[in-house]
Protein backbone atom coordinates (compact mmCIF):
# COMPACT_ATOMS: atom_id res chain seq x y z
CA UNK A 1 0.00 0.00 0.00
CA UNK A 2 1.30 3.19 -1.25
CA UNK A 3 2.03 5.74 1.87
CA UNK A 4 0.17 8.87 2.04
CA UNK A 5 0.80 11.71 4.11
CA UNK A 6 -0.19 11.94 8.32
CA UNK A 7 -2.68 14.07 9.32
CA UNK A 8 -3.21 14.70 13.15
CA UNK A 9 -7.12 15.58 13.26
CA UNK A 10 -7.99 17.48 16.84
CA UNK A 11 -11.62 17.03 17.97
CA UNK A 12 -12.76 19.81 20.24
CA UNK A 13 -15.38 18.48 23.25
CA UNK A 14 -18.34 20.48 21.16
CA UNK A 15 -17.60 18.60 18.23
CA UNK A 16 -17.76 15.08 20.33
CA UNK A 17 -20.15 16.31 22.13
CA UNK A 18 -22.68 17.75 19.42
CA UNK A 19 -23.22 20.41 21.94
CA UNK A 20 -25.33 18.07 24.95
CA UNK A 21 -23.61 17.32 27.98
CA UNK A 22 -21.98 13.80 27.20
CA UNK A 23 -20.08 11.97 24.83
CA UNK A 24 -22.28 12.05 21.05
CA UNK A 25 -21.50 8.27 20.30
CA UNK A 26 -23.56 8.49 17.09
CA UNK A 27 -21.60 11.41 16.34
CA UNK A 28 -18.08 9.63 17.13
CA UNK A 29 -19.38 6.59 15.05
CA UNK A 30 -19.47 8.76 11.91
CA UNK A 31 -16.15 10.17 13.03
CA UNK A 32 -14.36 6.50 13.19
CA UNK A 33 -15.96 5.58 9.39
CA UNK A 34 -14.02 8.74 7.98
CA UNK A 35 -11.15 7.62 9.71
CA UNK A 36 -11.18 3.84 8.79
CA UNK A 37 -11.99 4.92 5.65
CA UNK A 38 -8.75 7.02 5.47
CA UNK A 39 -6.58 4.71 7.04
CA UNK A 40 -7.74 1.46 4.82
CA UNK A 41 -6.52 4.24 1.93
CA UNK A 42 -3.08 4.74 3.77
CA UNK A 43 -3.48 7.81 5.19
CA UNK A 44 -1.44 7.85 8.37
CA UNK A 45 -3.84 9.39 10.80
CA UNK A 46 -3.59 10.57 14.61
CA UNK A 47 -6.39 11.44 17.06
CA UNK A 48 -6.22 14.51 19.37
CA UNK A 49 -9.68 14.14 21.38
CA UNK A 50 -10.86 16.21 24.14
CA UNK A 51 -13.64 15.29 25.98
CA UNK A 52 -12.32 13.43 29.27
CA UNK A 53 -13.88 16.34 31.57
CA UNK A 54 -16.97 16.03 29.97
CA UNK A 55 -17.06 12.43 29.57
CA UNK A 56 -16.12 12.22 33.30
CA UNK A 57 -18.81 14.62 34.75
CA UNK A 58 -21.38 12.08 32.52
CA UNK A 59 -20.04 9.00 34.15
CA UNK A 60 -20.34 10.81 37.63
CA UNK A 61 -24.00 11.88 36.81
CA UNK A 62 -23.04 15.44 37.14
CA UNK A 63 -21.43 15.96 40.68
CA UNK A 64 -21.56 19.36 42.61
CA UNK A 65 -17.83 19.87 42.75
CA UNK A 66 -16.21 22.80 43.73
CA UNK A 67 -14.48 25.03 40.96
CA UNK A 68 -11.14 23.90 41.75
CA UNK A 69 -7.94 22.35 39.75
CA UNK A 70 -8.34 19.67 41.76
CA UNK A 71 -12.31 18.83 40.39
CA UNK A 72 -11.20 19.40 37.04
CA UNK A 73 -8.07 16.79 37.47
CA UNK A 74 -10.79 14.07 39.40
CA UNK A 75 -13.02 14.83 36.33
CA UNK A 76 -10.33 14.45 33.70
CA UNK A 77 -8.90 11.14 35.70
CA UNK A 78 -12.43 9.59 35.69
CA UNK A 79 -13.39 10.71 32.17
CA UNK A 80 -10.05 9.82 30.41
CA UNK A 81 -10.74 5.50 30.44
CA UNK A 82 -14.20 6.23 29.86
CA UNK A 83 -13.22 8.47 26.31
CA UNK A 84 -10.82 5.85 25.36
CA UNK A 85 -12.89 3.07 26.36
CA UNK A 86 -15.52 4.91 23.91
CA UNK A 87 -12.70 5.55 21.27
CA UNK A 88 -11.69 1.42 21.48
CA UNK A 89 -15.06 0.62 21.59
CA UNK A 90 -16.12 2.19 18.06
CA UNK A 91 -12.59 1.71 15.91
CA UNK A 92 -13.13 -2.22 17.31
CA UNK A 93 -16.21 -2.24 14.53
CA UNK A 94 -13.78 -2.26 12.07
CA UNK A 95 -10.92 -4.26 13.60
CA UNK A 96 -8.80 -1.36 13.99
CA UNK A 97 -6.35 -0.80 17.07
CA UNK A 98 -5.74 2.35 18.60
CA UNK A 99 -2.72 3.10 21.50
CA UNK A 100 -3.58 6.15 24.05
CA UNK A 101 -0.58 8.44 24.31
CA UNK A 102 -1.39 10.81 27.42
CA UNK A 103 1.17 13.87 26.69
CA UNK A 104 2.33 16.85 29.27
CA UNK A 105 4.77 19.97 27.90
CA UNK A 106 7.52 18.57 30.11
CA UNK A 107 7.22 15.51 27.31
CA UNK A 108 8.26 17.39 24.29
CA UNK A 109 9.89 20.01 25.85
CA UNK A 110 12.65 17.26 27.67
CA UNK A 111 14.75 16.00 24.36
CA UNK A 112 14.62 12.64 25.52
CA UNK A 113 10.86 12.77 26.23
CA UNK A 114 10.34 13.81 23.04
CA UNK A 115 12.10 11.45 20.90
CA UNK A 116 10.82 8.29 23.20
CA UNK A 117 7.35 10.22 22.08
CA UNK A 118 8.55 10.49 18.72
CA UNK A 119 9.32 6.62 18.36
CA UNK A 120 6.09 5.64 19.96
CA UNK A 121 3.88 7.53 17.71
CA UNK A 122 6.29 6.14 14.58
CA UNK A 123 6.36 2.60 16.06
CA UNK A 124 2.26 2.43 16.40
CA UNK A 125 1.55 4.18 12.89
CA UNK A 126 3.94 1.75 11.41
CA UNK A 127 2.25 -1.29 12.54
CA UNK A 128 -1.24 0.42 11.49
CA UNK A 129 -2.52 1.40 14.80
CA UNK A 130 -4.30 4.76 15.07
CA UNK A 131 -2.71 6.73 18.35
CA UNK A 132 -5.27 8.81 20.54
CA UNK A 133 -3.42 11.65 22.39
CA UNK A 134 -4.86 13.54 24.80
CA UNK A 135 -3.31 15.88 27.55
CA UNK A 136 -2.19 14.28 30.79
CA UNK A 137 -4.85 16.26 32.46
CA UNK A 138 -5.29 14.31 35.50
CA UNK A 139 -1.57 14.98 37.21
CA UNK A 140 -0.26 17.89 35.30
CA UNK A 141 0.13 20.93 36.44
CA UNK A 142 -0.23 24.56 35.36
CA UNK A 143 3.80 24.93 35.00
CA UNK A 144 3.83 21.97 32.63
CA UNK A 145 0.41 21.61 30.75
CA UNK A 146 -0.04 22.72 27.51
CA UNK A 147 -3.40 24.39 28.37
CA UNK A 148 -4.94 23.05 25.81
CA UNK A 149 -5.74 20.51 22.93
CA UNK A 150 -5.65 22.79 20.16
CA UNK A 151 -2.03 23.66 20.93
CA UNK A 152 -0.99 19.77 22.36
CA UNK A 153 -2.30 18.99 18.39
CA UNK A 154 -0.05 21.90 16.83
CA UNK A 155 2.86 20.13 19.04
CA UNK A 156 2.00 16.49 18.00
CA UNK A 157 2.03 17.36 14.38
CA UNK A 158 5.61 18.71 14.48
CA UNK A 159 6.13 15.49 16.95
CA UNK A 160 4.77 13.25 13.91
CA UNK A 161 6.47 15.51 11.06
CA UNK A 162 2.77 15.77 9.80
CA UNK A 163 1.50 17.64 6.50
CA UNK A 164 -1.84 18.14 7.80
CA UNK A 165 -2.95 19.38 10.88
CA UNK A 166 -7.40 19.86 11.05
CA UNK A 167 -9.04 21.37 14.12
CA UNK A 168 -12.65 20.56 14.00
CA UNK A 169 -14.71 22.33 15.64
CA UNK A 170 -18.29 23.77 16.42
CA UNK A 171 -17.43 26.71 13.99
CA UNK A 172 -17.59 26.91 10.10
CA UNK A 173 -13.88 28.11 10.23
CA UNK A 174 -12.67 32.09 10.99
CA UNK A 175 -14.53 34.74 9.81
CA UNK A 176 -13.99 38.21 9.14
CA UNK A 177 -16.03 39.48 12.19
CA UNK A 178 -18.00 37.12 14.97
CA UNK A 179 -20.89 35.66 13.61
CA UNK A 180 -23.01 35.37 16.44
CA UNK A 181 -23.13 38.89 16.79
CA UNK A 182 -22.63 39.68 12.89
CA UNK A 183 -24.81 37.99 10.08
CA UNK A 184 -22.71 39.94 7.49
CA UNK A 185 -19.69 38.27 8.47
CA UNK A 186 -17.66 36.83 5.64
CA UNK A 187 -15.70 33.22 6.37
CA UNK A 188 -11.85 33.61 5.32
CA UNK A 189 -10.92 30.25 3.19
CA UNK A 190 -7.12 31.33 2.96
CA UNK A 191 -4.89 32.62 5.62
CA UNK A 192 -1.38 33.45 4.24
CA UNK A 193 -0.07 34.60 7.20
CA UNK A 194 -1.49 35.20 10.66
CA UNK A 195 -1.39 38.60 11.70
CA UNK A 196 -2.67 40.80 14.77
CA UNK A 197 -5.34 41.78 12.82
CA UNK A 198 -6.17 37.93 12.27
CA UNK A 199 -5.61 37.13 16.26
CA UNK A 200 -7.78 40.02 17.29
CA UNK A 201 -10.95 39.04 15.37
CA UNK A 202 -10.33 35.68 16.62
CA UNK A 203 -12.01 36.16 19.59
CA UNK A 204 -12.61 34.13 22.96
CA UNK A 205 -14.10 31.02 23.68
CA UNK A 206 -17.20 30.10 21.98
CA UNK A 207 -18.64 26.79 24.77
CA UNK A 208 -18.56 26.67 28.03
CA UNK A 209 -17.87 22.91 27.39
CA UNK A 210 -14.21 23.09 26.83
CA UNK A 211 -11.06 25.10 26.80
CA UNK A 212 -10.33 26.35 23.61
CA UNK A 213 -11.87 28.41 21.34
CA UNK A 214 -10.73 30.48 18.18
CA UNK A 215 -8.24 32.67 19.56
CA UNK A 216 -6.62 29.19 20.80
CA UNK A 217 -7.88 28.01 17.23
CA UNK A 218 -5.10 30.66 15.52
CA UNK A 219 -2.01 30.16 18.26
CA UNK A 220 -1.89 26.80 17.41
CA UNK A 221 -2.20 27.44 13.60
CA UNK A 222 0.43 30.26 13.80
CA UNK A 223 2.57 27.35 15.65
CA UNK A 224 1.73 24.31 13.42
CA UNK A 225 2.41 26.40 10.19
CA UNK A 226 6.28 27.96 11.04
CA UNK A 227 7.12 24.59 11.35
CA UNK A 228 6.00 23.71 7.75
CA UNK A 229 2.34 21.92 8.83
CA UNK A 230 -0.70 22.82 6.88
CA UNK A 231 -3.74 24.05 9.36
CA UNK A 232 -7.34 23.82 8.69
CA UNK A 233 -9.80 24.82 10.97
CA UNK A 234 -13.37 23.09 9.42
CA UNK A 235 -16.73 21.87 10.96
CA UNK A 236 -16.84 19.07 12.86
CA UNK A 237 -20.24 18.12 12.11
CA UNK A 238 -20.34 18.55 8.10
CA UNK A 239 -20.11 15.12 6.56
CA UNK A 240 -17.54 13.52 5.45
CA UNK A 241 -15.72 16.27 6.51
CA UNK A 242 -12.50 14.28 7.57
CA UNK A 243 -12.48 12.44 4.42
CA UNK A 244 -13.65 15.52 1.92
CA UNK A 245 -10.31 17.92 3.46
CA UNK A 246 -7.68 15.19 2.94
CA UNK A 247 -8.73 14.92 -0.41
CA UNK A 248 -8.38 18.57 -0.89
CA UNK A 249 -11.99 19.86 -1.21
CA UNK A 250 -11.69 23.40 0.55
CA UNK A 251 -13.63 23.58 3.73
CA UNK A 252 -13.19 26.14 6.33
CA UNK A 253 -10.38 28.18 7.13
CA UNK A 254 -6.78 26.95 5.82
CA UNK A 255 -3.52 28.35 6.97
CA UNK A 256 -0.98 28.33 4.59
CA UNK A 257 2.46 27.19 5.41
CA UNK A 258 4.94 29.47 6.67
CA UNK A 259 8.11 27.52 5.57
CA UNK A 260 8.59 24.30 4.24
CA UNK A 261 8.88 21.15 6.61
CA UNK A 262 12.76 20.72 5.49
CA UNK A 263 13.10 24.20 5.13
CA UNK A 264 12.22 24.40 9.05
CA UNK A 265 14.66 22.00 10.50
CA UNK A 266 17.35 23.12 8.07
CA UNK A 267 16.80 26.37 10.07
CA UNK A 268 16.78 24.25 13.47
CA UNK A 269 19.83 22.32 12.99
CA UNK A 270 21.84 24.95 11.98
CA UNK A 271 21.12 27.38 15.10
CA UNK A 272 21.94 24.31 17.21
CA UNK A 273 25.38 24.28 18.80
CA UNK A 274 27.02 20.84 17.64
CA UNK A 275 27.52 18.49 20.75
CA UNK A 276 30.15 16.18 19.07
CA UNK A 277 31.24 14.20 15.98
CA UNK A 278 30.65 11.24 14.19
CA UNK A 279 33.72 10.85 11.81
CA UNK A 280 32.37 8.13 8.79
CA UNK A 281 34.02 5.74 6.18
CA UNK A 282 34.51 6.57 2.54
CA UNK A 283 31.43 3.78 1.99
CA UNK A 284 29.22 5.73 4.16
CA UNK A 285 30.05 8.89 2.42
CA UNK A 286 28.83 7.69 -0.59
CA UNK A 287 25.46 6.41 0.46
CA UNK A 288 25.27 9.79 2.50
CA UNK A 289 26.29 12.17 -0.10
CA UNK A 290 25.29 10.26 -2.95
CA UNK A 291 22.66 7.44 -2.40
CA UNK A 292 20.44 9.87 -0.24
CA UNK A 293 20.56 7.34 2.91
CA UNK A 294 20.89 6.91 6.19
CA UNK A 295 24.08 6.48 8.15
CA UNK A 296 24.25 2.77 9.63
CA UNK A 297 26.50 2.16 12.81
CA UNK A 298 28.93 0.35 10.55
CA UNK A 299 29.63 3.33 8.48
CA UNK A 300 31.10 4.60 11.68
CA UNK A 301 34.57 4.84 12.37
CA UNK A 302 34.88 7.11 15.34
CA UNK A 303 32.87 8.88 18.02
CA UNK A 304 34.40 12.52 19.17
CA UNK A 305 32.78 14.40 22.47
CA UNK A 306 30.05 13.00 24.84
CA UNK A 307 26.77 13.74 23.00
CA UNK A 308 23.39 12.93 24.55
CA UNK A 309 20.41 10.95 22.28
CA UNK A 310 18.60 13.56 20.18
CA UNK A 311 21.80 16.21 20.32
CA UNK A 312 22.82 17.82 17.13
CA UNK A 313 26.42 16.36 15.94
CA UNK A 314 28.47 16.90 12.97
CA UNK A 315 28.91 14.04 10.26
CA UNK A 316 32.75 14.34 8.82
CA UNK A 317 35.07 12.18 6.51
CA UNK A 318 38.36 11.41 8.01
CA UNK A 319 40.04 14.50 6.37
CA UNK A 320 38.10 16.76 8.30
CA UNK A 321 35.42 17.72 5.86
CA UNK A 322 32.23 18.15 7.85
CA UNK A 323 29.17 16.35 4.79
CA UNK A 324 25.81 16.97 7.22
CA UNK A 325 24.38 17.71 10.34
CA UNK A 326 22.60 15.26 12.37
CA UNK A 327 20.64 14.19 14.78
CA UNK A 328 21.63 10.57 16.62
CA UNK A 329 19.34 8.14 17.42
CA UNK A 330 21.79 6.89 20.09
CA UNK A 331 24.30 8.74 22.87
CA UNK A 332 27.44 8.57 22.63
CA UNK A 333 28.16 6.00 24.33
CA UNK A 334 25.87 3.47 22.71
CA UNK A 335 27.53 4.41 19.14
CA UNK A 336 30.98 3.84 20.65
CA UNK A 337 29.83 -0.06 21.28
CA UNK A 338 27.97 -0.29 18.04
CA UNK A 339 30.03 1.76 15.48
CA UNK A 340 31.49 -0.52 12.62
CA UNK A 341 28.74 -3.34 13.45
CA UNK A 342 26.18 -4.64 11.80
CA UNK A 343 22.64 -3.23 12.80
CA UNK A 344 21.13 -6.58 13.07
CA UNK A 345 23.96 -6.64 16.18
CA UNK A 346 22.77 -3.52 18.19
CA UNK A 347 19.93 -5.43 20.58
CA UNK A 348 22.41 -7.98 21.39
CA UNK A 349 25.02 -5.12 22.05
CA UNK A 350 23.15 -2.93 23.82
CA UNK A 351 20.37 -5.09 25.68
CA UNK A 352 18.03 -2.40 23.36
CA UNK A 353 17.34 -0.82 20.38
CA UNK A 354 15.86 2.65 18.95
CA UNK A 355 16.29 1.04 14.85
CA UNK A 356 18.74 -0.26 12.62
CA UNK A 357 19.92 3.90 11.61
CA UNK A 358 22.45 6.03 13.57
CA UNK A 359 21.01 9.09 12.39
CA UNK A 360 18.00 8.97 9.87
CA UNK A 361 17.93 10.40 6.85
CA UNK A 362 14.83 12.79 7.93
CA UNK A 363 16.69 13.88 10.81
CA UNK A 364 20.06 14.97 8.56
CA UNK A 365 20.66 17.88 6.65
CA UNK A 366 23.55 18.00 4.01
CA UNK A 367 25.82 20.83 4.19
Amino acid sequence: MEQKKTIVVKFGTSTLTQGTTKLHRPHMMEIVRQITQLHQAGFRIIIVTSGAMAAGRDYLNHPQLPPTIASKQLLAAVGQSQLIQTWEQLFSIYDIHIGQILLSRADIEDRERFLNARDTLNALLDNGIIPVINENDAVATAEIKVGDNDNLSALVAILAQAEQLYLLTDQQGLFDSDPRNNPQAKLLSVVEKITDAIRQIAGGSGTNLGTGGMSTKVIAADVATRSGVETIIAPGNRPNVIVDLAYGENIGTKFTVQTDRLESRKQWLFAAPSAGTIIIDEGATSAVLMQHKSLLPAGIAQIEGRFSRGEVVKIQQPNGNVIALGIPRYNSDALNLIKGKKSQEIPQILGYEYGAVAVHRDDMVVL
